[in-house]
């Protein structure tokens, strides 16, 4: 038995799946400009503001090390952020459009 072909014009077009694609883009768009902003934060920290790098935290660990680090805690999170995201809404309704998708013409 062969499967259905779809109708990938047809599912672009459906309402549900713009919405789901608009809020997702935003929502991804927003935690983009986050990292990048954060990325950023540390070559210009090391630039700019040398003497505040220099501070010392813990022996030989500074503030401009610290802030390297936190670089990782950024990217975790917002990974975190994103996956609960995701399953709270976007995976709701992707399931919604996939339960459909046969039918959608």
């Amino acid at each position: 038995m062969s499967k259905p072909e779809m109708n990938w014009a047809a599912i672009n077009a459906d309402p549900r799946f713009q919405a789901l694609h608009r809020k997702k883009s935003g929502f991804l768009w927003g935690l983009m400009i986050f990292a990048v902003i954060a990325y950023f934060l540390l070559p210009i920290g090391a630039a700019y503001f040398q003497d505040l790098f220099r501070v010392k935290v813990w022996g030989p660990v500074n503030l401009g090390i610290v802030f390297a680090l936190c670089e990782f805690v950024v990217a975790w999170s917002i990974a975190g952020v994103y996956a609960k995201r995701a399953n709270r809404d976007f995976d709701a309704m992707a399931a919604e459009i996939i339960r459909d998708a046969h039918n959608i013409k």
